[in-house]
């Protein structure tokens, strides 16, 4: 999983084949469908693999006895620590999983291939509305205004086009979030 994130990362997931990627793996092709039968079914579970690692920190996160602001920002630090030290990871998922519906219509449609992750976002939704620290709204708008943010920093990040390191966002961005998110009553 690890190689061929990192080989699609550099050299793009279309014009990688399953046979560069067992060359890297320094296996036999044949030996390599034995463990997927397509790309397409690598690039699945590649997302699901992602979706767990992002989702078991997300976790861990919303079982800590903090504020919701508090948990915002270990998510945002998280996240964009994530972007930094293991870009493959979160790149996959902007610009393969978000960018090529295509290749995820057949047993990943909707959120399916993402649900560890969505889950502990929605989680961490609920028990803020519920504590009366976040103002209750839809989902997908929640969820869209926070991962807007984190998605548009992380792929200004990998264009090079911010002036400093991704990390010294984390304070600005992650009140930016909790002040769209916050309950004002």
């Amino acid at each position: 999983m690890e190689a061929a994130l990192k080989l699609f990362s550099k050299e793009g997931f279309f014009e990688v084949t399953m046979a560069d990627l067992a060359k890297e793996l320094d296996m036999s092709v044949g030996n390599l469908y034995n463990y997927f039968s397509s790309k397409d079914a690598l690039a699945k579970e590649l997302i699901l693999y992602i979706s767990k690692i992002l989702g078991e920190e997300i976790r861990r996160i919303n079982l800590l006895p903090i504020s919701a602001e508090e948990k915002i920002h270990k998510i945002v630090d998280f996240y964009f620590h994530t972007a930094k030290e293991r870009p493959e990871l979160i790149e996959y998922f902007l610009r393969i999983y978000l960018s090529h519906r295509e290749v995820f219509k057949n047993g990943c449609e909707g959120m399916i291939c993402v649900g560890p992750f969505v889950t502990e976002i929605m989680i961490f939704f609920e028990e803020g509305v519920r504590s009366g620290e976040l103002r209750d709204q839809d989902f997908f708008s929640a969820f869209g205004l926070f991962m807007g943010y984190l998605g548009g920093m992380v792929f200004l990040m990998g264009e090079g086009m911010l002036p400093n390191d991704i990390e010294y966002y984390t304070d600005e961005i992650a009140e930016n979030i909790y002040r769209a998110l916050k309950n004002e009553t």
